[in-house]
C-alpha cells in the first residue's frame, strides 16, 4: 500500500481529547497554506496555546448540527473538519456550511483531505440538506482547485476579510447534495 492509499485514513468523530492536536493542525495549517496572503508577523504570532483553548471553547459550545471530524493516519490525528448549518448574517439557513478543513503539512496530497470532505458532504446530504456553501480566501488557488475538483463551484459571492490590517477577500463556493 502507497502513502496515497485511502485504507490508512480513518475518520471520525472529534473529541475534547483531540483539541491539542487539531489546533497543531490549524496553526501550522494557517502558517503554510496562508504564507503570501496574510501578513508573515500575524502567521508567526499564531500562538498554540491560545488556539488551544480556542478549540476547547468551539467544541463544548458547538450549537445543534455542529460535527467535528478528525482523520486519522496510523492512529495519528492529521486532519481536521468541521461543519454545521449554514450562517448568513449568523442566522441559520437549511443549507450545510463547511466551517473549516485543515490537513498537516506533512500529510498533504494524499488524500487526507478528499477523505475529510467526503465524510463532512455524505453526512450532510445525509441530514437532509440540498446544499453545501464554504467559504475560501479569493488568492488560495490551490485550495480554490480542491474544493473545485470536488463539485463545489464559485457562486459569485464575496466578503471582506481583514488580517493585521491586510485585506484578504474570501469567495463563496457551493456544491449541490441533493438532501431532502
Amino acid at each position: 500500500m502507497d502513502d496515497r492509499s485511502p485504507m490508512r485514513i480513518h475518520i471520525r468523530e472529534m473529541t475534547l481529547d483531540d483539541c491539542l492536536r487539531v489546533a497543531e493542525i490549524r496553526v501550522r495549517g494557517w502558517q503554510t497554506a496562508y504564507q503570501g496572503m496574510m501578513p508573515r508577523t500575524y502567521l508567526d504570532g499564531l500562538d498554540l496555546e491560545d488556539e488551544v483553548q480556542r478549540r476547547r471553547t468551539l467544541f463544548a459550545q458547538a450549537g445543534e448540527g455542529v460535527v467535528n471530524l478528525v482523520a486519522e493516519w496510523g492512529g495519528e490525528v492529521v486532519g481536521w473538519a468541521c461543519h454545521g448549518p449554514y450562517r448568513e448574517d449568523e442566522l441559520r439557513t437549511g443549507d450545510a456550511e463547511l466551517y473549516a478543513i485543515y490537513v498537516h503539512p506533512d500529510r498533504l496530497a494524499r488524500g487526507v483531505g478528499r477523505a475529510l470532505l467526503r465524510e463532512s458532504t455524505a453526512r450532510c446530504g445525509a441530514a437532509g440538506h440540498d446544499r453545501m456553501l464554504l467559504w475560501v480566501l479569493k488568492e488560495n488557488a490551490s485550495a480554490r482547485r480542491f474544493y473545485e475538483k470536488a463539485g463545489f463551484v464559485a457562486d459569485g459571492a464575496e466578503e471582506p476579510f481583514e488580517v493585521d490590517g491586510a485585506e484578504v477577500p474570501e469567495v463563496r463556493y457551493v456544491r449541490v447534495l441533493g438532501g431532502a
